[in-house]
């Protein structure tokens, strides 16, 4: 009777144990995203003010609550400077406030450690709602309904892409963590 030998199997992408994933992809993908994120609302600008709300904020957000514990609390500061260049906002604002986003998602885990996707989403509202009122005031304009009233898209696409942000932060969390081949 032959016996199995596991070093013997003739599968073209080798053996399927003792593969791990890239560790500069695992380390890269989480901040290149929320970096990509960031640079995405300078695309599609109406007139004078962006149509999208701060996408990289939406990222980090996802990160954060899709995977706990992998960003650390300061990479709302160098994540937030990031964003201050693409932005057009007082250079510092988004370093502030993404630095109190990730403090504020910091107590909502330490007070509920059970989460859910309704809690994380109305997290992540409040979050971004909140980012979106503070930086109204932060850029300097005279703050009228009328400008309420041209930016309140954004709000509305704030929270109403969380989920879709979500979802797309999951399929690059399976990208990250995925086995690459080994080679040789």
């Amino acid at each position: 009777m032959e016996r199995f030998d596991p070093r013997a199997r003739s599968d073209i992408y080798g053996p399927r144990i003792n593969r791990a994933a890239d560790p500069l992809r695992v380390r890269l993908v989480p901040y290149a995203s929320i970096m990509l994120g960031s640079m995405l609302p300078v695309l599609l600008i109406a007139d004078t003010m962006p149509l999208l709300p701060s996408v990289g904020l939406l990222v980090l957000l996802a990160w954060r609550m899709v995977r706990p514990g992998l960003l650390p609390l300061w990479a709302g500061a160098p994540l937030g400077a990031f964003d201050d260049l693409f932005s057009g906002q007082p250079f510092g604002s988004a370093v502030l406030l993404w630095s109190l986003a990730m403090l504020a998602i910091e107590a909502v885990e330490t007070k509920f450690p059970w989460r859910g996707f309704w809690q994380d989403w109305f997290t992540a509202s409040v979050i971004s709602l909140s980012y979106w009122f503070l930086t109204l005031v932060v850029s300097g304009a005279q703050l009228t309904p009328e400008l309420f009233i041209v930016a309140a898209p954004q709000a509305v696409f704030a929270v109403l892409l969380y989920p879709f942000v979500a979802r797309m932060v999951a399929g690059f969390d399976r990208f990250r963590l995925s086995r690459s081949r080994k080679l040789g």
